[in-house]
């Protein structure tokens, strides 16, 4: 069964910007399959709704790695489901700006609007955040550093659940695995 999972404009935004609200028809009902992934996101409801009831209102960073078509971003939307909330997709790379100051910019709007309207952001290839650091050559790299460097901070003190996914493996690298406070594998296995 292939999901059925729309993406929509957010009209506050404009069509240009890189963040689309996801929806389906599908919910867990629906979904057979992913009987460990489906304990793991009971594990990580529990603990975020834990978290709001004890008024500590927090970022909880969680990735969702494995290769495509194993079922994140559904997952994604049947969690956001579960807790009545809308997911937005964020196309990470094209939120990140060429232009001086245009990340921060659109990064400040995207969170502000997320904390507003209670969204469950989902930030689809982490592994193009976490891959753009560099050896400094230029004027260019040390922008390029410093972009991804306020994102990450930025993310640290939204105070909420964040999810990001990646096709990336991140027992590879280092930064993936200090950076979340749970890691979900997604193996496409229907155990």
């Amino acid at each position: 069964m292939t999901p059925r999972i729309q993406a929509n404009d957010l009209k506050a935004f404009g069509r240009s910007f890189p963040a689309r609200e996801l929806t389906t028809e599908l919910n867990w009902q629906d979904v057979g399959a992913f009987k460990k992934i489906k304990v793991e996101l009971a594990e990580l409801r529990k603990e975020e709704q834990s978290l709001r009831r004890a008024g500590k209102a927090e970022s909880y960073r969680v990735l969702f790695s494995g290769p495509p078509g194993t079922g994140k971003t559904l997952a994604a939307l049947l969690l956001g489901q579960k807790n009545g909330r809308r997911v937005v997709y964020v196309d990470l790379p094209n939120l990140i700006s060429r232009y001086i100051g245009e990340t921060e910019k659109n990064l400040s709007k995207l969170l502000e609007r997320a904390e507003a309207e209670n969204w469950l952001l989902f930030f689809d290839e982490a592994d193009a955040l976490f891959g753009k650091r560099t050896e400094v050559k230029d004027s260019h790299d040390r922008y390029a550093n410093q972009e991804v460097s306020y994102l990450l901070e930025r993310m640290e003190r939204h105070a909420d659940l964040v999810i990001f996914s990646t096709n990336a493996r991140p027992e590879r690298n280092e930064a993936l695995r200090r950076y979340f406070h749970r890691i979900i594998r997604f193996t496409g296995d229907e155990d």
